[in-house]
């Protein structure tokens, strides 16, 4: 299995839009972030978490010509906004793509991608088959098993996704026991960390890194990272041997 960071940033990307600090001036593209999304590629099969505003630019720098599924996380727009974008994979394949996301995801898609769902849509609309799944049960995507984990950004209901040995957090701060319970025994962790200070409803860096030796993976990344994080290169010579900042592009194989 191998995944692909297509974005780390967090909903502002990285630069912010007119901001001059040292982060969102640097000439490093690791500290060039898009909003947060990963590529989980095994068997042939292509299966994106998040379908953020950069969606189409993150197909095309990643030269991605397949994609079977896709699994939401939330609905805030920077996890799902890029939805329209589908419209080339549906020409191709000649069918619907399937995404999977709970009641509550769902009902916002169709508020939000009004024109998608109606009963009579527009000829070249975006094609969605929405699959609902919920909290406790996993479910299977294109062959792919993945175990759905829920966590808490702010007071907001958020699921990260365990396939195998891999578990994907993003836009969390609490973790409820059951939580980490199917956490525990994964080789891989991502796992976000906005920035240093102490935030509302996002785990900041010592909390990552806490948590992180809690559960004891063999390595750990981390993502939805904002320019108060600092250089990508400073930051990450930092951190403990097994733990590092994700960038942009970055692929792991398990």
């Amino acid at each position: 299995m191998k995944v692909t960071f297509l974005g780390t940033g967090t909903s502002q990307g990285v630069p912010v839009i007119g901001c001059d600090c040292e982060v969102c001036s640097s000439k490093d593209p690791k500290d060039k972030r898009l909003r947060s999304s990963v590529l989980i590629s095994k068997n042939d099969k292509n299966i994106l978490v998040d379908i953020g505003p950069d969606f189409r630019q993150q197909i095309l720098s990643n030269k991605i010509k397949d994609l079977h599924a896709i699994v939401l996380t939330h609905e805030h727009n920077d996890h799902i906004i890029g939805l329209d974008d589908v419209r080339p994979f549906n020409f191709q394949y000649r069918k619907n793509m399937k995404v999977f996301c709970v009641e509550r995801v769902a009902k916002e898609l169709k508020t939000r991608f009004s024109y998608v769902f109606d009963h009579n849509p527009y000829p070249g609309a975006p094609r969605v088959e929405l699959c609902l799944i919920n909290e406790r049960d996993p479910f299977c995507v294109e062959g792919l098993n993945v175990i759905p984990i829920e966590v808490f950004h702010g007071s907001l209901s958020v699921l990260g996704y365990r396939v195998d040995d891999f578990t994907y957090i993003t836009d969390a701060k609490i973790f409820p026991e059951p939580s980490i319970k199917k956490i525990k025994g994964s080789k891989i962790l991502v796992l976000n960390a906005l920035h240093h200070k102490a935030h509302h409803s996002h785990l900041n860096l010592e909390q990552a890194l806490e948590f992180i030796d809690f559960i004891q993976p063999e390595k750990a990344f981390l993502l939805h990272i904002s320019h108060n994080m600092g250089l990508h290169e400073a930051i990450n010579n930092k951190l403990p041997e097994n733990v590092f900042l994700a960038h942009d592009g970055l692929t792991i194989n398990l």
